[in-house]
Formats: structure tokens, sequence, C-alpha cells
């Protein structure tokens, strides 16, 4: 194996000097603008002094609180008594910052009696604000006495703890004064330390590293440029030199055998590609097939009781056309293998259930049908109006009396169907979840907020969560490839819930 000769190379040196010099240049900078920030911190030591300027805006929003007051009582207007609010308000928020408990402190006793003052200041100009609004002359009188008093005395005492904090804050403003003069000094002489000490280091390691790089780098050119025949570094130090050449040599040895494998991979991974997408497709198929699959058997039982009950309480003619209109609802749901149906066999469906809902709720239901001269051609899933006319039935006759509009309007590139209950709506987080749950092929609603939002039990007994209405539009997303085709909104006059089927034409 040939070795690589080191050759002189200078430019990575070159390069790496010009780093340390911007950087000592930049560190000069960075000392330049601490000194100029240190200067700038003792000029801004006036923060010190917020304490006395919060006071000071204390004061000045506890005398137009006062004035507001005194406006009201007077002239009795609008706009002083929301000035006093605003400024009450305002007045409380400050004094809640204030020291809570007596202190054997001076100054945090004089906060706290400052403190007891402002909450007494509001207390007894509520009082005067009430009795005027009263017209209650003796309480105002003595109220309105009794916050002026008040006031001038919490002016005193603001004026006292204005003192005491102005004593505090310029021994404060002394002692940062010199500590920050005392940094700045140190700082400089630490940085020029350091400085020096970097500078030093990095000299002797840029010698030492530059020249192993130097072969390392025109390798690595070699590389980049799909040459893959080159040979072996013979650098077999121990130091991080040589751990960088051994690992290189493995990486050069390891591209020529992962070159040879590579295409037979991305053949095997085309493969398991190819069978994945169909798993999918088969997957899909089989869980829409699932979804179709499922009926409620209780309701096969209220419906049962209810021709039995009408069997007793009148003649046969009315007890057989119900059972046949029940049997037409079954055979339908039985016999249906395909999963598509077009919309008049979606329609006719829902004429025998409503059929079967006004047998048992009587006067109670109304249902109104809208629907323009067909035929309707249109395929979609099976069993999906029945469902959603099933859910306004439910949520309406929770009223006296439920009212439910099934709508379809012909427009050029969809077909609209909309099914709408006068009910007391749905709320948002539950059509939020709903949309969720479809997006992310999911047949149930979060149970927690299934009990707090739903009621546990509906019109016919039946325990809610959702599921139907889940079911009948990941259905609808699943046919139509789309989320958009279905919508949840407010209903008709802005009361009830209204579900929106949206059917492309020519799909």
């Amino acid at each position: 194996m040939k070795k690589i000769s080191l050759k002189k190379f200078t430019s990575l040196r070159s390069r790496i000097m010009i780093s340390v010099l911007a950087t000592l240049a930049l560190m000069i900078i960075i000392l330049a603008s601490t000194m100029r920030l240190d200067l700038l911190a003792v000029n801004s030591l006036g923060d010190s002094y917020k304490s006395n300027t919060d006071l000071n805006l204390f004061s000045q929003q506890l005398a137009e609180t006062e004035k507001a007051m005194e406006n009201y009582v007077i002239y009795h207007t609008f706009e002083s008594i929301d000035s006093y609010y605003s400024g009450r308000s305002k007045v409380e928020d400050f004094a809640s910052q204030l020291q809570e408990s007596p202190s054997k402190n001076e100054l945090l006793q004089k906060e706290y009696v400052v403190k007891q003052l402002s909450k007494s200041f509001v207390i007894y100009s509520n009082k005067a604000i009430t009795a005027r609004r009263a017209n209650s002359t003796e309480e105002l009188e003595v109220f309105y006495s009794k916050t002026i008093n008040c006031y001038n005395h919490l002016l005193s005492e603001l004026l006292s703890l204005n003192k005491l904090f102005l004593q505090e804050n310029a021994e404060n403003y002394k002692q940062n004064n010199e500590r920050i003069i005392l940094t700045t000094k140190m700082s400089i002489v630490l940085f020029m330390l350091i400085a020096l000490l970097i500078f030093m280091l990095l000299y002797f390691m840029i010698t030492n590293i530059t020249k192993p790089l130097a072969e390392i780098s025109e390798v690595a050119n070699r590389v980049s440029k799909r040459d893959f025949d080159v040979p072996l570094f013979q650098h077999n130090t121990d130091d991080e030199i040589g751990n960088i050449c051994r690992a290189f040599n493995r990486m050069i040895i390891s591209i020529r055998e992962y070159i040879d494998t590579i295409w037979e991979k991305a053949r095997t991974e085309a493969e398991l590609k190819e069978k994945e997408i169909e798993m999918q497709a088969l997957y899909t198929d089989a869980q829409l097939r699932a979804l179709q699959n499922q009926i409620n058997p209780h309701f096969l039982f209220n419906t049962l009781n209810t021709g039995s009950q009408l069997a007793m309480m009148e003649g046969a003619d009315k007890t057989c056309y119900f059972i046949e209109q029940v049997a037409d609802f079954f055979r339908y749901n039985i016999q249906q293998q395909e999963k598509n149906a077009t919309v008049d066999e979606e329609l006719g469906l829902v004429d025998n259930f409503v059929y079967i809902m006004k047998v048992r709720f009587g006067e109670r239901l109304e249902f109104i049908k809208e629907i323009p001269n067909g035929p309707f051609k249109e395929q979609i899933p099976v069993m999906t109006l029945q469902p959603l006319v099933e859910n306004c039935i439910k949520h309406g006759l929770k009223n006296t009396k439920g009212k439910v509009i099934l709508k379809i309007e012909n427009e050029e590139k969809h077909l609209i169907i909309s099914v709408s209950d006068n009910g007391s709506g749905m709320p948002a987080e539950i059509r939020e979840s709903v949309f969720n749950a479809v997006k992310n092929d999911s047949t149930q609603l979060p149970s927690e907020l299934i009990n707090k939002n739903l009621d546990p039990v509906s019109v016919d007994g039946e325990k809610h969560t959702g599921t139907g209405l889940v079911n009948v539009f990941l259905r609808l997303k699943m046919n139509f490839h789309n989320q958009d085709v279905f919508d949840i909104t407010t209903g008709e006059n802005g009361v009830g819930t209204k579900f929106i089927i949206r059917i492309p034409k020519h799909v």
C-alpha cells in the first residue's frame, strides 16, 4: 500500500489564525461593549428609585379616585362613577403589593399602615358612593367626611413612606455604583489575562493539528469527487489525529462494501413499499366493511315492543303495515351486500324509519322533506342518511315537539343533503372531537368528553356515545377520500344542529 506523504499546507493554518485574531478582536469589542454597558448601568441607576416613582403614581391615582368620588357625590354623572371604579381598582392593585402584617422594620411598618389606610379609603368611598346612589343624605355626609379624613391621613403617610424609600434608595445607589466600578476594573484585567492564555494555547495547537489535517483534506477532497480508490492512511499515532485516520480508513472500506449492496437494498425496499400499499388498501376496505356492518340491536327491541303494543290497542291492518315497514328497514340492512347505495335508496330507507318513529312518538315528531324532483343516482355509503335522521330525532324530541328537516339542493358540481333538528345544539368541543376522531380514523369519542357534554341516556333509553355519528362521517371520508364532504353547523334559524353532506357529482 502506498504511503501518502505529508505536504506543506498552510492555508488551513492561516484561516485558523485569522479566526483566532478575529476572536480576539471580537473579545476586545465585547470588553469595550461591557465597559460601555457598565457606564450605562451607572447612569441608569435611577431605577433604584422606582419605588419612589411608584408611590408618586399611586398618590396621583389616589387623588384622581378621590376627585372622581367627589364629582359623583356633587354631580352624580356616569363619567365620574366610571372614573371612580377604574381608579379604585388601581388603588386596590397597588395596595395589594404592600406589607401584609405589622413589622418592627420602620419602612415595612409604614407600608403596612399605608395598606390599611388604603383599604379604609376604599371602604368609606364605596359607602359614600352607595349612599349617594340611595340619596341618603345623612349617610353620605358621614362616609364622605370619613373618606376625606382617611384620604388626608393617607397622603401624609405616603409622604413619610416616600422619604423612607428615598433614604434607602440613596444608600443602594451609592453601593451599586461602587460595585460596578470595581467589577469593571477586575473584568478588564481578567479579560486580558484570558486572552493572552488562549492565544498561546491556540498557536501551539494549530501548529500540531494542521500538518496531519492537510493529508486528511487531500484524501477527503478525492472522496468527495467519488474517487474511492484512495490509499489508506499510515498515521498510526495514538492521538486524535491517529484515531481520525483509522476511522477514515474504515469508512473507505465500508463505502466500497455498501456500494455493492445498495442496489439490492433499493430493490428490496421498493418491493416492501409496494406490499405495504397493498396491505393498507386491504385494511381500509376491511375497516369500511366492518363499520358498515354495525347494527344497533337495541333499536330492534324497541321497534318490536312498539309493534306489540300497537297490536293490542288497534286492528291488524295498521299493525301489519307497521311490521312490513320494520321488515323492509331491516331487510335493507341485512341483505345489502354492496358498500354503496344510491341517494334514492337511502331516501326510501329514511321514509321507512320515519314512519316507524312516528308510530312510536305520534304528534311529538314532525318530519319535513324539501326534496326536488329526482331521480338521485349518486352513490353514497349504505346507512348514511338514516343515522343522521335518527340523531336529529333523538335531540329534537328532548323538546316538547321534535322537528326534523331533510333537505336536498341540486347544485352544478355537488348534491347537497342536509338534516337538521330543533334541539339544544351540539357543543363546540363535541363537534371538534367528532372531526378529530374522523381525521384519526377512530370510531369513538373520548369517554370523559361524552360524560361531560352528552346526556347519558337518550329519549329511547339508549346510551349515547357518538359512535353512530362518527361511523357515518368516517365511511364518507373513506368512500370519497376527502373529509370536506361533510360538516356540522347550527340548525335552522340558529336553533339545533344541522348535518351537511356534499356529494361530488360525476365521481
